[in-house]
């Protein structure tokens, strides 16, 4: 009993640290916001410039291949504006939705590389492109679009399903999705669920706890724990009573 209690409250741990972390990340947006931007990226492409934002999306693909999503889950900022906003959102996204995002992003990839041809190619590096002595949001100005934004991405996931923005818009999304397929493909060692479906006691909890609007309790069921729109939170493994689900690096 004593251990079950512990297993517990680690879980519980867990959470406490990752709704934390996401709530510092969302509150650095004044700082950290053009780091993350397509917006900027393309910006920056129109003049030649790789912008921070451009080598944090490359970093994120490369992670992918080891991590998958787990930058959805526990750092981004515009997830945990979605998290934060979840009490009003109570249904989940519709899977055929899922595939819009790929569509953005081709279109996204397209328009970057035309500006990037039109430029005559990456000409310079600059991490700090567009923001002010580091700071993203430096204007009244730039604040009203961060506002507009984030209202966007409430919206999206208002009218959507949780995380709507994340499971439907989000081109970063598709970039870590294919990291992961890669990966899948290989085999190598990576984060990663696992579960014994033998010992599911069927309460569903798993699914009510997963940020992502995921059937957690059918891929537990199917023996199917991978899933492009996974983001690895561990909100599923912490959830079940009966420790189910493990999360942890393992290999195909």
């Amino acid at each position: 009993m004593a251990q079950e209690t512990l297993s517990q409250k680690s879980r519980l741990s867990r959470q406490t640290i990752r709704k934390a972390i996401l709530i510092v990340s969302f509150l650095l947006i004044p700082v950290t916001l053009f780091y993350i931007s397509p917006i900027v990226i393309l910006m920056g492409a129109a003049r030649g410039i790789a912008t921070g934002s451009l080598l944090l999306f490359a970093a994120l693909a490369v992670l992918s291949l080891g991590v998958s999503r787990l930058w959805c889950g526990w750092l981004c900022p515009m997830g945990a504006w979605q998290e934060i906003c979840s009490p009003v959102v109570k249904r989940s996204v519709d899977d055929r939705r899922d595939r819009v995002k790929y569509g953005v992003t081709v279109l996204w990839l397209g328009l970057l590389a035309y500006l990037f041809i039109g430029a005559g190619g990456i000409r310079a590096v600059d991490p700090f492109y567009a923001t002010e002595n580091g700071v993203s949001i430096a204007s009244l100005e730039t604040l009203v679009i961060a506002g507009v934004i984030f209202l966007a991405i409430f919206a999206a996931a208002y009218f959507m399903g949780r995380r709507g923005f994340c499971r439907v818009i989000c081109p970063t999304a598709v970039l870590m999705i294919v990291g992961r397929k890669i990966r899948n493909a290989v085999g190598w060692p990576a984060l990663q669920l696992a579960a014994d479906a033998g010992r599911c006691i069927d309460c569903e909890k798993c699914s009510k706890a997963c940020p992502m609007g995921l059937d957690v309790h059918g891929m537990v069921r199917e023996g199917r724990m991978e899933s492009t729109e996974c983001i690895l939170c561990a909100s599923c493994v912490d959830a079940c009573p009966e420790g189910v689900i493990v999360y942890g690096a393992g290999g195909r």
